[in-house]
């Protein structure tokens, strides 16, 4: 049976999608942009914009009772590989020990022009 996560504490779906699926203890959490999710701006740069992302992923991991260290993967998008560095400094701090597998691609374009969408998934054992 899935299960369906909603905070307010990230953002509201922009589309025909849940912002997380629980499945058989492992949870689908679907691409985060730098959007905050009280003011609903969007901060400058890929650091800054790279932080809010991982803010939003913590928000519907803790939703769904899940921490940073139940990730077992994820795949970031990125308007520019420039910005690799910057995003990986920033996500670095996130799992600092035992880190998820990850894939990370340039994209010609991200929802709303952001930088950065990073999705994610988290198994409990």
């Amino acid at each position: 049976m899935k299960r369906i996560i909603a905070t307010s504490d990230a953002p509201e779906a922009i589309g025909p999608y849940s912002q997380a699926i629980e499945v058989n203890g492992t949870l689908y959490i679907s691409g985060q942009i730098p959007l905050n999710p009280l003011t609903k701006e969007i901060p400058e740069g890929i650091t800054a914009q790279t932080e809010q992302v991982m803010e939003n992923i913590e928000a519907v991991l803790k939703a769904a009772g899940y921490g940073f260290d139940n990730v077992v993967k994820s795949t970031c998008f990125l308007s520019d590989m420039a910005n690799f560095k910057a995003m990986n400094e920033v996500y670095g701090k996130y799992y600092e020990t035992n880190p998820p597998a990850r894939a990370a691609f340039a994209v010609k374009e991200l929802p709303l022009g952001v930088l950065v969408e990073i999705e994610t998934i988290a198994v409990k054992s």
